[in-house]
């Protein structure tokens, strides 16, 4: 994982360079540099309004009883859309972008929501007159007593 990391904070930063340099010399520094403003503000416009909707949206789910999974899921790929939109650089406001489109969001959602699936267990509770793997028998559990401390 360290090595992924790594690897990821050395070529991104590279990456952005070379596309500074060679979009530089193309269109001038002061039209790059005025690219990379013009996004950054779009891309914070844009993740407000979304980060607004994505609260809503989680907000109704849990009055409505609803285990809002997927609302928070889609808080948090905002919120990182954001952190990499305000990120100088033309690759990270394509990325930052991108994870703004609610379809792309959809497919993050779909391909993590499998991968975590694998890790999760679920269990439920046994009949209290069968103790299941997780139970004790009742000649075990302690006499009922609480103590508040």
């Amino acid at each position: 994982m360290f090595g992924k990391i790594f690897i990821l904070f050395i070529l991104v930063p590279l990456a952005e360079l070379y596309l500074f340099m060679t979009l530089g010399k193309q269109l001038g520094f002061p039209q790059t540099i005025a690219i990379i403003i013009v996004t950054a503000l779009i891309g914070a416009a844009l993740t407000k309004s979304q980060g607004i909707r994505a609260m809503q949206k989680l907000q109704q789910a849990t009055s409505s009883g609803k285990l809002p999974a997927r609302e928070a899921f889609d808080g948090i790929i905002i919120l990182l859309a954001g952190a990499v939109l305000i990120t100088p650089g033309f690759l990270t406001d394509a990325i930052g972008f991108l994870l703004l489109v609610p379809p792309i969001r959809s497919l993050l959602a779909a391909y993590f929501g499998e991968k975590l699936k694998s890790k999760i267990q679920v269990t439920t509770p046994g009949n209290p007159g069968t103790p299941t793997h997780n139970q004790k028998p009742k000649s075990q559990l302690d006499d009922g007593n609480v103590i508040d401390v």
